[in-house]
C-alpha cells in the first residue's frame, strides 16, 4: 500500500489525512490543537492520532507505506495578518534614499531597521557604482547581535546580482544569521515591491524554520522516512529544504492548499471557496477545476508581495479573532487573534479564578478590554531587557491578566504599549473573548470549557448593555455578516477595483438593507451569487448557512471540510517556473539574455532565444527534480514586445520567456 500523509499546521489546529496515493482516496484523518509556542506537540498529536486511526481503520501497516509527506501552512499568512515580525534588517544597494524619503516609499520596506548601501547596477546590467564593501560590512557587524535575519536588495539586483551575492557573502562570513537576496525570489523590477517581498522574507526564515524542523523531528520519531514536501502560495509543492531559505513562496500556503482540497472533496470546478479558521477567513475561486491566480504577486494584511500565488482575499477574521466593546458599546471582530477564554481555561483552569475577580473587568474607555490576558508565545533569537526576560519567565508559568500586568510589572516600567511590542513580535500572545466563545454560549459549540466563555461574555456583554445571549447572537451574526461582506469584496474587486465601492455610503447602505432583508421604505434590495459557495473549515456549520442566505447562494459543505487544507496539501504538483528577459543594447550593439547567472549578448533576437532555451530547459528541469518531482513535462512561454514606429515598421522592444517544469512528486520508500 502507497500512502501519502498530509499535515495542516493552522492557527488553531493542526489537521492530518492518511490518503491512498495510487487512488486519491481519502482513508482517515485527525486533529489537535496547534501549539504555537512549541509546534512540535501539536503536529506529533496529530501525525499520532492519524496514525492511530488508519490502524484501527485498516489493521497493522508499516511506517514505509507511508511514500510521501506534505505540509500546507497558514504559519506565513498569519504571522503577516497579526503583525508579528522578526528583527529584520534590510540592506538596499543602489538606491535612492532620498526618492524613498519623497515619496513615503519607507513605510512599504516592511523593516524598521533600513540601510543604504552605495552600489548598484543598471536595466542593462552594467554597474553604475562599485560595492561600498567597507559600509557594508559596517552595518552588518553593528547588527550582527540584535538582528534575526538579514534581506539585501539591490536597485536593479535581478539584471546583475553580483552585488546582492556579495552582500550576502558578508552576512555569511560576519554573522552566520539567515539572509535571503531580491533576486532569488522573482525576475521582476519594481524595486521598492521586491524589497519589501526580501523583507518579508527574512521574518518569516525563523518561524518556518521551527516548523519544518518540528515537523521533521515527529516524522523521525515516527519511523516515517518518506520526502516532505511544503505547500507554496500557487497550490504546487516544494521540497522542504528549499521551503527553508523562501519562506515567502508559502505566504497563502493554506488557502491554496484549501482552494485544492475545495476541488477534490466537492468535485465542483466553478465555485467561490471560503475558508474559515481561527485566524483568518480566505475567499478563492476555482475556474474549469483549476485556482485563479493573482499574476501581480499576492497581497497579505496590506503588503503587496511579488510572489505568484493563489488569488484570495484574506480577512483577519476567524473563530479566534477578538471580539472588542469601544466607547461607544459598539462591537467589533478582529483582526487580532487571541486565545479563545474557553480554550485557555480548558488549559489553565486557574483562569477561572482571575475572571471572576474584579481586575478582569477593565474600565470603560480604556485601551484594555474586559477579560484579557497574556500568556507566552515564541521564543526569542535575540537580545531580551530584564524587564522583557522576567515577563516571558511569569507568563510561561501560568496567563496574566493585562490589567494587573500594567500595575505589577517591575517598577512600573512596563506598560500597555510595551506589552503590545511584545506580543507584535511573537514573544507573548494574548488570550481573550472570541466568536468561539460566543458560540460555547449559545451551545452550537461545545469543546472546551463553559464556564469561562460565560463568564468573559457577562463582563463584555455589561460594557455593551446587552443581555449575555443577545450579545453572543449580536457576535455571531457580525461574523456572518462580515463574511458576506468578504465575499462580496471579493466579487466586486474582480469586477471594479479594489477599495472605491467600500467607501461609499450609498453602497454600503444598500449592502446592509440587502443583508439585513430590510424591506422598509420603497426599496428593497437582493444580492445573490452565480457561482455556489464551498465551505471549508471548522467552523463554517455555524456561521455559512447565514452568509448563503445573505448572498442567496447555493451552499456546499462537503465531506471531510474540516481537514481540507490537509486533503489539498497531497493532491499537488511541482511546479518550478524561471522567467529570462532578452534585452536591446543602446546604439543597436546587439541583444542581452538576462540569466540567472549572468548574462549573455547576441546578434540576432533567434539566436539569443535558443541559447535561452539551452541553458533553462535543462536548468528548470533540474529546479524540479531538486524540489522533490517526478516526471516531469516542461513548456516555454515565448512574447516578443514591438512598438509601431512612424515609418511603418516595428521597434523590438525586448522579450520574456517563461520556462515551467511540472511534475508530481516522485514517492520514495524508508
Amino acid at each position: 500500500m502507497n500512502l501519502a500523509l498530509g499535515i495542516d499546521t493552522g492557527g488553531t489546529y493542526t489537521d492530518a489525512v492518511l490518503v491512498d496515493y495510487d487512488t486519491d482516496q481519502i482513508l482517515v484523518s485527525a486533529k489537535a490543537l496547534t501549539t504555537r509556542r512549541h509546534l512540535a506537540l501539536g503536529i506529533g498529536e496529530a501525525i499520532a492520532a492519524v496514525l492511530a486511526a488508519g490502524e484501527s481503520w485498516h489493521g497493522t501497516f508499516e511506517s514505509s507505506d507511508i511514500v510521501l509527506v506534505a505540509l500546507s501552512t497558514t504559519l506565513a499568512t498569519n504571522a503577516l495578518a497579526e503583525g508579528h515580525t522578526s528583527a529584520v534588517a534590510l540592506l538596499l544597494i543602489g538606491y535612492d534614499p532620498a526618492l524613498i524619503q519623497r515619496y513615503g516609499f519607507e513605510r512599504e520596506l516592511a523593516a524598521g531597521d533600513v540601510v543604504h548601501v552605495g552600489g548598484g547596477h543598471d536595466q542593462f546590467g552594467n554597474e553604475v557604482a562599485p560595492l561600498d564593501e567597507a559600509a557594508a560590512r559596517a552595518a552588518i557587524l553593528a547588527r550582527r547581535d540584535t538582528v534575526e535575519a538579514f534581506a539585501v536588495s539591490g536597485y536593479f539586483g535581478v539584471r546583475n546580482p553580483n552585488h546582492e551575492n556579495r552582500v550576502r557573502a558578508l552576512v555569511d562570513e560576519l554573522t552566520g544569521r539567515p539572509v535571503t537576496c531580491g533576486h532569488e525570489l522573482t525576475s521582476q523590477l519594481n524595486a521598492v515591491r521586491r524589497a519589501t517581498t526580501v523583507a518579508l522574507n527574512a521574518h518569516l526564515i525563523l518561524p518556518l524554520r521551527e516548523l519544518i524542523q518540528s515537523v521533521q523531528q515527529t516524522l523521525t520519531r515516527c519511523g516515517i522516512a518518506a520526502p516532505l514536501m511544503v505547500v507554496k502560495g500557487d497550490g504546487s509543492l516544494m521540497r522542504a529544504d528549499w521551503a527553508l531559505h523562501r519562506p515567502i513562496e508559502t505566504i497563502l500556503s493554506g488557502p491554496a492548499a484549501s482552494v485544492v482540497g475545495a476541488w477534490h472533496l466537492s468535485g465542483r470546478r466553478d465555485v467561490w471557496v471560503v475558508d474559515v479558521g481561527g485566524t483568518t477567513t480566505d475567499i478563492g475561486a476555482l475556474q474549469d477545476g483549476v485556482p485563479i491566480l493573482n499574476r501581480d504577486g499576492a497581497s497579505v494584511a496590506g503588503w503587496r508581495t511579488m510572489v505568484e500565488a493563489v488569488d484570495v482575499r484574506t480577512a483577519g477574521l476567524g473563530g479566534d479573532s477578538q471580539v472588542r466593546i469601544d466607547a461607544d458599546g459598539e462591537i467589533s471582530i478582529g483582526p487580532r487573534r487571541v486565545v479563545p477564554l474557553c480554550l485557555l481555561a480548558s488549559q489553565y483552569p486557574a483562569v477561572i479564578a482571575d475572571l471572576r475577580f474584579p481586575a478582569a473587568r477593565a474600565r470603560r474607555g480604556s485601551a484594555v478590554q474586559p477579560a484579557e490576558f497574556l500568556v507566552a508565545g515564541r521564543q526569542s533569537a535575540s537580545r531580551l531587557s530584564l524587564d522583557e526576560s522576567a515577563l516571558i519567565e511569569r507568563l510561561t508559568r501560568a496567563p496574566q491578566l493585562v490589567t494587573s500586568l500594567a500595575h505589577q510589572a517591575r517598577q512600573g516600567r512596563i506598560y500597555v504599549r510595551d506589552l503590545e511590542d511584545l506580543e507584535e513580535r511573537g514573544l507573548v500572545r494574548r488570550a481573550g473573548f472570541t466568536p468561539t466563545d460566543a458560540l460555547h454560549v449559545l451551545k452550537r459549540f461545545n469543546r472546551w470549557d463553559h464556564e469561562a466563555s460565560l463568564l468573559g461574555a457577562s463582563l463584555l456583554a455589561s460594557r455593551a448593555g446587552l443581555p449575555v445571549e443577545a450579545f453572543c447572537e449580536s457576535v455571531a451574526e457580525g461574523v456572518a455578516d462580515r463574511i458576506a461582506g468578504e465575499v462580496l469584496g471579493k466579487v466586486m474587486e474582480g469586477e471594479i477595483g479594489p477599495g472605491v465601492w467600500q467607501q461609499d455610503r450609498a453602497a454600503q447602505a444598500l449592502i446592509r438593507r440587502a443583508f439585513s432583508g430590510d424591506g422598509a421604505g420603497d426599496l428593497e434590495c437582493r444580492l445573490s451569487l452565480r457561482r455556489p459557495l464551498v465551505a471549508i473549515g471548522a467552523p463554517v456549520g455555524a456561521y455559512m448557512p447565514g452568509v448563503a442566505r445573505r448572498l442567496h447562494s447555493e451552499l456546499v459543505i462537503p465531506d471531510h471540510s474540516d481537514v481540507a487544507n490537509a486533503v489539498g496539501a497531497v493532491a499537488g504538483s511541482v511546479v518550478e517556473r524561471c522567467r529570462v528577459v532578452i534585452h536591446p543594447l543602446p546604439e543597436e550593439a546587439g541583444l542581452r539574455v538576462h540569466l540567472p547567472h549572468g548574462t549573455a549578448d547576441f546578434a540576432g533576437l533567434e539566436e539569443a532565444v535558443a541559447h535561452a532555451q539551452g541553458v533553462m530547459l535543462p536548468h528548470v528541469e533540474a529546479l524540479a527534480r531538486s524540489a522533490g518531482a517526478g516526471q516531469l513535462e516542461t513548456r516555454v512561454e515565448r512574447q516578443d514586445h514591438w512598438a509601431p514606429t512612424p515609418g511603418g515598421d516595428r521597434l523590438y522592444l525586448g522579450s520574456e520567456l517563461t520556462f515551467t517544469a511540472v511534475g508530481r512528486p516522485s514517492p520514495a520508500r524508508g
